[in-house]
């Protein structure tokens, strides 16, 4: 099985686990990182609404406690019939630890449906190297 199609299982996987009782909308990520683990992670509500936590963000905190440094790819499932992308603060979190290189999957339940560069969903992102003089 190849490395999408694990990732797509284990989004699946992490998805089914999602607590969402307020939004009824599961999400689930997974991480294929560059330590050659995949790590993932589900959308955690929370009563007061700006507490709650995306699947995005759960899978990247689990990278770096497993030891992973970057993002080489990352999928995310939801059950929708239009395509699903990270949000903004997502994308940005995605951006703090990939390279250009880095592909974002973006799946339904059943397939991913599309595949592109972490700089074609965020071009502008905002980088390290403009908090330097």
């Amino acid at each position: 099985m190849d490395i999408t199609q694990n990732l797509l299982l284990s989004a699946q996987r992490a998805r089914k686990l999602a607590y969402a009782p307020y939004s009824e909308f599961q999400v689930g990520a997974a991480i294929y990182a560059d330590n050659s683990q995949i790590y993932t992670g589900c959308n955690v509500e929370n009563i007061s609404f700006p507490c709650g936590t995306c699947a995005e963000a759960g899978a990247i905190s689990a990278m770096i406690a497993g030891g992973g440094k970057k993002i080489l790819q990352i999928l995310i499932v939801a059950d929708s019939q239009k395509l699903i992308t990270p949000c903004g603060a997502c994308l940005q979190r995605i951006a703090e630890f990939s390279t250009p290189e880095t592909i974002v999957h973006l799946a339904d339940l059943h397939t991913i449906r599309k595949s592109l560069p972490i700089t074609e969903l965020l071009p502008y992102g905002f980088v390290a190297e403009e908090l330097k003089k």
